[in-house]
């Protein structure tokens, strides 16, 4: 007897045939510049060259040119799906964490080592990684859903720390601005470790060569900025927080008043991340309602809210200086979304005449020399403000 995966084939409620239907009809659009990929994407990484990788759920890195939207793979596929990316610049080599407990290193053109390693350490698939260098040293960290945290030599190849603290399941790291010293990319010889996870706390941890552990201050009292989940973790220049929760929240998390909440941005279900563009003044927040939200630094003032995908949000990355973000999601697509207030208060204005129904407009019809009329500029000064 022959066997069918359809699911048009199955018993269905009305509410998942409306929502098969709706998913079916949204994937037609070309918002954000879709980039099309043959599986889920579930984290992505940008570079300084214009380009971004993407880790799929099929087991396979990507390298995608924004520019001309080229594809590349760069990685032989593993064995489950990839969840997390880490590029080491002091090696040239891409770290990926993978749902069969390893990590797989990728060298890229011109790697020192030029030689693939295998690190083993975690008993649950890997959640999240973090490439950095301790006094030139290159390290990364890891973290798992078996809770654990590990720091591994990237010279040998071997686990230099084990920490144990989080209940859950690992989610994110951050290390501490404040400890990079003034003109340097990377830490001194030792930093702090900010870690998220699967429970509500966002634990410190103080990381050297010769030693690890978590700070007493930690231990007396986690950050507790969430009720749940935290995803992401984002520190901004003046060394403060930004977090992404299944609480369908995004916090920006104050040092000077212990690490209270001054702006919560409040969502419709899960936040997975957030990405801080400091000199636009913006906030992007990546949403499971598989949109992606624009909201202004200071305010917290929602700005855009920018639809094209039709499953999950799944990761964020900024490109172009921070003019631009990107967005991953489970639909399998990647898509560019502009920062720039004007070009989202033209988004607005065309998603506006979509619900409308009515077609799209040459902007250089609009009125006579192409400007906007004068009632269209006031609907865009109230929407954006100034674009300064």
């Amino acid at each position: 007897m022959s066997k069918s995966s359809d699911a048009g084939h199955f018993f269905q409620t009305t509410d998942a045939l409306a929502t098969t239907e709706r998913k079916a009809a949204k994937a037609k659009n070309k918002h954000g510049n879709p980039i099309e990929l043959p599986s889920k994407v579930l984290a992505v990484l940008a570079i300084d060259d214009g380009s971004v990788y993407v880790a799929e759920a099929a087991g396979e890195v990507k390298r995608v040119v924004l520019e001309t939207n080229q594809v590349k793979r760069i990685s032989s596929p593993a064995p489950a799906p990839i969840t997390s990316l880490a590029l080491s610049q002091a090696t040239n080599t891409l770290y990926s964490g993978c749902w069969d407990k390893n990590i797989y290193s990728i060298p890229l053109v011109n790697s020192r080592s030029g030689t693939k390693q295998r690190l083993t350490g975690h008993t649950d698939f890997l959640k999240c990684l973090l490439a950095t260098s301790l006094n030139g040293h290159p390290i990364l960290l890891s973290g798992g859903a078996d809770s654990a945290i590990i720091v591994w030599d990237l010279n040998t190849g071997k686990q230099l720390h084990k920490l144990k603290g989080h209940t859950k399941a690992l989610q994110d790291f951050a290390i501490d601005p404040l400890n990079i010293p003034e003109g340097s990319a990377e830490p001194g010889d030792s930093f702090v470790l900010y870690s998220a996870s699967s429970d509500p706390e966002i634990r410190r941890w103080h990381v050297s060569l010769d030693s690890a552990y978590e700070l007493p201050e930690s231990l007396d009292k986690p950050i507790l900025g969430h009720d749940t989940s935290v995803y992401r973790l984002r520190f901004d220049s003046e060394g403060d927080l930004w977090t992404a929760s299944a609480d369908k929240t995004a916090k920006h998390l104050v040092r000077s008043r212990d690490w209270e909440a001054d702006t919560v941005l409040q969502h419709p279900d899960f936040v997975r991340d957030v990405a801080v563009a400091e000199q636009s003044g913006l906030v992007a927040t990546a949403c499971r309602d598989e949109e992606v939200r624009v909201w202004d630094m200071s305010s917290g003032d929602l700005i855009c809210t920018y639809s094209g995908h039709f499953e999950e949000v799944t990761g964020l990355a900024l490109v172009s200086g921070g003019r631009q973000v990107v967005s991953v999601s489970i639909d399998g697509t990647l898509r560019q979304w502009s920062l720039e207030r004007k070009e989202m208060a033209r988004y607005l204005e065309e998603q506006k005449r979509e619900e409308d129904g009515e077609p799209e407009t040459d902007p250089a019809e609009k009125s006579e020399g192409g400007m906007l009329t004068a009632e269209e500029e006031a609907e865009l000064a109230e929407l954006m403000d100034d674009d300064d």
